[in-house]
């Protein structure tokens, strides 16, 4: 298994930044360990970026050919191996080598065709998506019913100016695109995968929460619109107010706390069946967190940011850093378990466990590449520094090839998220 070349740099001038990053593309491709007949290219700007996305697809796309696929979008920041970008010009590629009739390339002018047509058959898909476009969680569970797996990961744009997609397919696969720049605005776009029947190369994804639980489940038994009545047949708002142990006789206090508050939604039919491993003070992938928006004194009822149904289970839950850091490290080890090999020669280990400065990317970690979207309000100041929480990913997953961004909400499963991480990595399937 070959990995996967990247670069990333920052520039005020975007050509600077390109022609740092295409530099190290082209040192990678030509070590005998990294690809060297790339296909397809994931491309991911800040927002300072937004207003030359064109003429940087054209750019990178003429200086390279041979890739003939290209996926991604805009992000407030940006993530590599090891580093974020967080207000300030950058961009970052990952160029991956797959083959053609096993990825397709989707946007608004070229959608994916559903699995009945035979056309194509998805597997799984890596979906960016604008929060602008209406209905766009209903779009991102209608995509996941298009793959075999119902699975889809990935996160809506996030800026401050304009919010672009990158979409383009140059191998003729593409029916539709005509003259088509590449380069969307609004709806979804990305790259669905077909399944692999030889097991060289699959996707593993995980999702990573950063919130922590401060009450029990309650049943919803009551609710009228977006908001929640009535919780185990109580007044919701009471229910609330007892959860977080603060009263209305003291508003400033009260209002503090519920500022800080955020509920966790799941709904009863994405609860894992059979036995599931309890993490203390961590939400399961079920979980969907969403903004407390306001109170409504009258019915006794909380208000939220999304429509909830009778029936759901609702959790208060508040932003919590050592939680969200233990969570990253967990949903890590769990991929690194479960691809690292039983046995390793001398100089596979010694590859593995060299220290941190010197340590590189290496096939024996089983990992090609990796795309890591996480929350715009996550990132190096939530985890306590500066690039913080892509280095806990080093850390605890190992030195791999990344690219990805921070979104305005993350894709996994069917589901819109917020304030999660999700991890996805390309893999070989391990030998029986």
């Amino acid at each position: 298994m070959k990995l996967f070349p990247y670069g990333h740099a920052t520039h005020p001038q975007w050509q600077m930044a390109a022609g740092l990053v295409l530099a190290q593309l082209r040192a990678y491709m030509a070590l005998p360990g990294y690809a060297s007949a790339p296909t397809l290219a994931l491309l991911y700007i800040t927002d300072h970026y937004a207003a030359q996305a064109q003429d940087i697809l054209d750019y990178l796309s003429a200086e390279l050919p041979a890739v003939t696929d290209w996926s991604g979008t805009v992000g407030v920041g940006i993530a590599s191996n090891n580093v974020e970008y967080f207000d300030e010009p950058a961009l970052a590629v990952m160029l991956c080598e797959l083959p053609h009739d096993q990825y397709r390339v989707f946007s608004g002018v070229s959608p994916l065709p559903p699995a009945s047509t035979g056309l194509f058959s998805a597997h799984t898909a890596l979906v960016h998506a604008d929060a602008g476009t209406p209905d766009v969680a209903e779009l991102i569970d209608e995509m996941a019913q298009r793959t075999e797996s119902g699975y889809v990961f990935g996160g809506l744009a996030s800026s401050r100016s304009g919010t672009v997609q990158f979409a383009l397919s140059g191998h003729g696969n593409v029916k539709g695109q005509g003259a088509a720049s590449g380069v969307f605005s609004g709806g979804l776009s990305g790259v669905a995968f077909a399944r692999d029947p030889s097991g060289g190369m699959v996707l593993m994804s995980r999702v990573t929460q950063g919130c922590q639980p401060v009450s029990g489940n309650h049943e919803i038994t009551a609710c009228d619109g977006n908001v929640v009545t009535e919780l185990d047949g109580q007044p919701a708002l009471d229910v609330m107010l007892e959860d977080l142990d603060v009263s209305l006789d003291e508003p400033r206090e009260a209002l503090a706390k519920v500022r800080n508050t955020l509920v966790g939604l799941s709904h009863p039919e994405d609860m894992p069946s059979g036995p599931r491993i309890l993490h203390a003070g961590q939400f399961g992938s079920e979980v969907l967190v969403r903004h407390l928006i306001g109170l409504d004194p009258a019915r006794k009822g909380i208000a939220i940011t999304d429509t909830p149904v009778v029936g759901m289970a609702l959790a208060f839950c508040e932003r919590n850093r050592e939680a969200a850091r233990a969570d990253l490290v967990r949903v890590c080890a769990e991929i690194r378990e479960e691809l690292e090999p039983e046995e390793l020669t001398l100089e596979i280990a010694s590859a593995l466990h060299l220290p941190e400065a010197e340590s590189a990317p290496h096939a024996a970690r089983r990992i090609a590449g990796a795309i890591y979207v996480s929350c715009s309000g996550r990132g190096g100041p939530h985890f306590g520094a500066p690039s913080a929480e892509l280095q806990i990913v080093r850390r605890a997953l190992g030195d791999v090839p990344l690219v990805g961004f921070f979104a305005g909400g993350e894709i996994a499963r069917h589901h819109l998220y917020g304030y999660t991480g999700v991890l996805t990595v390309f893999t070989e399937m391990q030998e029986s």
